[in-house]
């Protein structure tokens, strides 16, 4: 099963509120790059469906992290398989149509400056990032409080807002803080940069 076919099931398993369908029409249609989209410009999956893949993976995290015991015996943290399935596959949907490829330049091992393919930035709607994907999600079905925090904050203190605010979003959304881990653990332990 290809990346595209593992978040359609996914997708259509758990995440079934009025609007899924919607997202997902807009998801797979032509005016989306959701499957073909990096996942960012020149770092984590910064390739073909390196989007799908970073969603996935975040996801996989995601249900990793929350099974823990700890977690839900100590903790008490517990959520349904669709606010799960949400926050993981459509944390990064404000990437959707942002990057183009293009070229940047290289010295390569002998010094002698080369062209290598790559990707920039032409964001048409900057709103921001946990916060754009929160209001792209929000045109096709509500999210709940946590859900809208938890993609809103999923940066964590890595993002430029108001760490005060990430404190207390941690702190109040206990999903926000989990997701602020299965990101960094699918950005950083699983995809990492392409030329390690």
């Amino acid at each position: 099963m290809n990346h595209k076919e593992r978040f359609l099931s996914i997708y259509q398993e758990h995440i079934t509120r009025e609007g899924a369908d919607k997202l997902l029409d807009y998801l797979t249609g032509p005016s989306s790059d959701f499957f073909t989209a990096p996942a960012s410009m020149r770092y984590h999956g910064s390739y073909p469906e390196g989007l799908v893949e970073h969603s996935l993976n975040v996801y996989e995290c995601l249900v990793a992290y929350l099974e823990r015991e700890r977690v839900r015996e100590l903790y008490s943290i517990r959520y349904s398989p669709e606010s799960i399935a949400i926050c993981g596959l459509l944390h990064d949907v404000c990437k959707v149509n942002i990057y183009k490829p293009g070229f940047r330049n290289v010295k390569d091992e002998n010094g002698v400056w080369k062209q290598v393919p790559s990707y920039d930035y032409d964001d048409r709607l900057p709103y921001g990032h946990g916060e754009k994907s929160v209001y792209i999600i929000g045109g096709f079905l509500r999210l709940s409080r946590e859900e809208a925090f938890a993609i809103r904050y999923h940066m964590g203190f890595s993002g430029i807002e108001d760490k005060r605010n990430i404190g207390e979003a941690f702190e109040r959304f206990p999903l926000a803080f989990a997701l602020n881990v299965a990101d960094m653990e699918a950005t950083y332990f699983l995809e990492g940069k392409i030329d390690k």
